[in-house]
């Protein structure tokens, strides 16, 4: 039975020492973005001080970056601002240094990833954007961003319809009560001409504005 647990305690230790080589001392050689992704374009998460060091806990095989720790917070730094100590001597994080260094190999998803370490971040609730990639996002923020700029700029164009139909219709309101005070200025003056028209008619001959003619008996009036 003895032998037995011995072996057991022997597997768990052969099974863990795996484990425990996957991550490898790094130091950060500039102060450096922890982004939520392997990309400048993914959200930064953290800054990392120059000489500031960090567990590497995997990098990517075909892009330069790693999955790093730095003070219990994880996220990804490219690997050309990551040292790490290879036999005496610090070197830049490289595919050629992966297996040397125990770093393993690793991928990135953004659901599983973001899952397990930015459930409290802002950009968490657009993650089904950024799973489809950080070019994608931009591309459809961009997108976004011109139906915003048209809708204003639709909403702007109403708007000044709108304005210059309202000054054409006062305009027009006031050409129709200048029109209308000049009709009534007009009708007035008539009004006035015909009213000194009718005094004249109204005043009685002069009799002296008609020629008698002899015999006549209103010559003698």
């Amino acid at each position: 039975m003895r032998n037995l647990f011995v072996k057991i305690a022997a597997a768990g230790l052969f099974m863990l020492a795996p484990a425990l080589a996957q991550a490898a001392e790094g130091y950060s050689t500039a102060n450096v973005n922890m982004r939520a992704g392997p990309s400048t374009r993914y959200p930064a998460v953290a800054v990392i001080p120059a000489g500031s060091s960090v567990e590497i806990r995997g990098c990517l095989s075909d892009l330069n970056w790693c999955d790093v720790e730095f003070y219990g917070g994880r996220g990804w730094v490219s690997g050309q601002y990551v040292q790490a100590l290879y036999q005496q001597r610090r070197i830049y994080v490289g595919p050629q240094y992966y297996r040397p260094l125990g770093i393993p190999v690793i991928r990135f998803s953004v659901d599983n990833y973001w899952d397990r370490y930015y459930r409290n971040r802002d950009f968490y609730r657009e993650r089904d954007r950024w799973s489809r990639g950080p070019d994608y996002y931009y591309r459809d923020r961009d997108n976004r961003d011109r139906d915003r700029d048209r809708d204003r700029d639709n909403r702007d164009r109403d708007r000044n319809w709108r304005e210059r139909d309202r000054d054409r219709d006062w305009r027009d309101r006031d050409g129709d009560r200048d029109r209308r005070g000049d009709n009534q200025r007009d009708d007035r003056q008539r009004y006035d001409r015909q009213g000194d028209d009718r005094r004249g008619d109204d005043r009685r001959p002069d009799r002296r504005d008609f020629d008698c003619r002899p015999g006549d008996p209103s010559c003698y009036q």
